[in-house]
């Protein structure tokens, strides 16, 4: 990958009266590294629920896409999807990506998160998906929820929820402790 190479810092001055201008001097060049504090939740697919566990443990939601140095995003990410067979496929292939190197460079994934597609037991075949994950990187299940269903919190917050919020190191207001 090549790099730009300028005579030095560049400065631009938006246009009108003197007292409309943000202040002179250089425009900061664009990020070109992911941040190194914080937490992104990449979403294997739609309704993985990546949104939903930002909200309730914090962290940047990065929905189904990689993070982005321009945006100052977390280096740190967690992998999510849901526990049923299309869920899966679409964690393999993310995971399949990662593994071919198909992501932005900084990038760490910690860990991947499986919620609950549905209450009760996964059939055995998703079981021995997981398993299969399990191999790959740390996975993290959370259960069905009722209450998110509806919009709101668990009279209790189950205890899977508690080990997650632990293992990312999120204070539940976006920040790691």
């Amino acid at each position: 990958m090549g790099s730009a190479t300028t005579s030095g810092p560049v400065s631009r001055m938006p246009p009108g009266p003197t007292s409309a201008r943000t202040g002179p001097g250089p425009v900061a060049p664009p990020r070109r590294s992911l941040s190194e504090t914080g937490l992104g939740w990449i979403a294997a697919h739609g309704g993985a629920g990546a949104t939903t566990l930002s909200r309730h443990l914090g962290g940047t939601d990065l929905g189904c896409r990689w993070p982005d140095a321009a945006r100052a995003e977390p280096a740190t990410v967690m992998l999510v999807g849901r526990t049923d067979a299309e869920g899966m496929r679409a964690v393999s292939r993310a995971l399949n990506a990662l593994r071919e190197g198909r992501h932005p460079p900084g990038m760490r994934l910690v860990g991947l998160v499986l919620m609950a597609d549905a209450p009760g037991r996964l059939p055995p075949a998703l079981a021995r998906r997981i398993r299969v994950l399990r191999s790959v990187t740390p996975v993290h299940r959370v259960p069905w929820i009722p209450a998110w269903r509806l919009g709101q919190q668990p009279a209790r917050t189950p205890k899977a929820l508690e080990k997650l919020r632990t293992a990312t190191g999120l204070t539940g207001d976006g920040r790691t402790s």
